[in-house]
């Protein structure tokens, strides 16, 4: 039997105002507008929901029309995950290339210009930065959105992060707690597990978290980890004594405490969706990030139905409810009431993404001299399977950028075990530019530069991913991020030479 959600019992409104789901189309549905007037607090939008700037902006404000205090989250790290411009490639490097240009102010500049174009948009709630340690160089789904592996330094750009968004009025989501750098598992398809010993989880993976907590930021995200040191039982999105006893109680924050997504199969394929929201709420969680998969009314419908019906069996504590739907309500407050972006020209800094590309690219010199880049090359592109963070929609690379700086210039892409030798084939002798991201991590890719290099000693090689690898090719550019101002930045210091 389901509950209806089309009156105002305060129990329904709570159950709805704890989920940010999603939804299809760059205009608003009737069903979000009329759950809305019922009691949803939040929105989330994803790169299905966005064409332009432009289009953005009327969406929210076609949203606001029927709840002025809403929240619209969206899930804007910047350089390899970003949705604001899935189609074009981001306008700004990501945390890795951050963290290695280590310059807190350039850190804190790029996450306020940012959040002044998400406040333009009507967007008001950024589920980033990721403060995760890099601390396992074969992680599948963090790397580059990582700020790097030293922790002091992922702590203080953190906090500068968390601080340049948040003075634009836009609330940062800081995540992934306890932190998801140490794991080879993906968690979108299965449960990693993090086998730390306290004194390693306190000294490495919370410090950037207490930084950002330090630096206020107003969001915390939980992780589909599990982490036995701290609960040998439940993933921490769904563990008490990670959300209530350690993030609230012993690191003392008190602000919201978001989901990460709940379809992700780490939960959702343990525990099932509405079991597992239950779960994840009645632990100390607030907001339910959902709908990157699913985003039709029936999933709001069935989730609204298993909270009121949780309440009602005793299964989850009434208070816990209303405590989740009132910190959700807060954060819409502080938004409401935050400092707004300037106003039009005032202290912008639009170039500052290309910027602090260029400042993160490094470029070594290896094996014998080699002329420099001056005619058309042929620029092949490895490409390994994207993670489900960073989607597959977004272009990357140096190739658009190479053909208008050098005429004439062609490209491909390549992947899989024979992928050096097409590459070969298809360059017919033209200088080969070969762009990889995360060379460390795929056997197939190193293979492929080995044929290439064998070849043409001549080899420029770009690295876009996290440089692990030992720098290789006549010249070696490490950029540090696939965003498409890394493109710009890697194929202008290839040119350079």
């Amino acid at each position: 039997m389901t509950t209806s959600t089309t009156g105002t019992d305060t129990l329904t409104r709570d159950a709805l105002a704890v989920l940010q789901p999603g939804f299809a189309g760059t205009t608003a549905p009737d069903w979000v507008r009329r759950r809305l007037s019922e009691g949803l607090a939040s929105v989330a939008l994803f790169g299905r929901n966005v064409a332009t700037a432009e289009q953005v902006a009327a969406l929210t404000a076609q949203l606001r029309a029927e709840r002025d205090d809403l929240l619209v989250a969206i899930d804007e790290e910047s350089g390899d995950v970003t949705r604001l411009e899935v189609r074009t490639g981001s306008s700004f490097p990501g945390n890795h290339a951050l963290g290695a240009v280590d310059d807190t102010a350039l850190t804190r500049g790029v996450a306020r210009e940012l959040g002044r174009r998400l406040a333009e948009c009507g967007v008001n709630f950024n589920w980033a930065p990721s403060a995760d340690v890099n601390a396992n160089p074969d992680n599948p789904v963090i790397g580059v959105r990582s700020f790097g592996s030293d922790t002091d330094l992922v702590a203080r750009h953190t906090a500068a992060w968390v601080e340049g968004l948040q003075s634009t009025g836009v609330a940062a989501c800081t995540k992934h707690f306890p932190g998801h750098g140490d794991t080879s598992v993906d968690s979108h398809h299965a449960v990693p597990h993090i086998d730390l010993d306290a004194t390693t989880l306190h000294e490495r993976e919370l410090q950037p978290f207490r930084a950002a907590i330090a630096a206020g930021t107003r969001a915390v995200m939980s992780a589909h980890i599990r982490v036995p040191v701290l609960d040998p039982d439940r993933p921490a999105t769904l563990s008490r004594r990670i959300l209530t006893d350690l993030l609230r109680g012993e690191l003392g924050y008190q602000g919201l405490i978001v989901t990460d997504g709940m379809e992700m199969r780490a939960v959702s394929g343990t525990y099932g969706l509405e079991h597992g929201v239950v779960l994840a709420i009645a632990a100390g969680a607030d907001a339910i990030c959902v709908g990157g998969g699913l985003c039709d009314e029936g999933t709001v419908q069935s989730l609204t139905d298993a909270l009121v019906a949780a309440v009602r069996s005793g299964e989850l504590p009434e208070e816990r409810l209303v405590d989740a739907a009132a910190r959700v309500r807060a954060l819409a407050d502080w938004t409401a009431g935050a400092r707004r972006s300037p106003g039009p020209g005032d202290g912008r800094e639009p170039e500052i993404g290309l910027t602090a590309a260029r400042r993160a690219v490094t470029v070594t010199r290896t094996g014998p001299a080699a002329p420099p880049v001056t005619g058309p090359v042929y620029v092949a592109t490895f490409h390994p399977a994207a993670n489900i963070a960073v989607g597959d929609e977004t272009p990357w690379g140096v190739g658009p950028e190479l053909e208008r700086l050098l005429p004439g210039t062609a490209t491909g892409s390549f992947t899989g075990p024979d992928a050096g030798a097409r590459a070969l084939e298809a360059a017919a002798g033209r200088r080969v530019v070969a762009v990889v991201r995360d060379e460390h991590r795929h056997a197939w890719m190193r293979t492929a530069l080995d044929t290439l290099l064998a070849a043409g000693p001549d080899t420029v090689v770009v690295e876009m991913g996290v440089p692990q690898s030992a720098p290789r090719g006549a010249l070696y550019v490490a950029t540090h991020g696939a965003a498409r101002v890394c493109g710009v930045a890697a194929a202008e210091a290839v040119v350079a030479g």
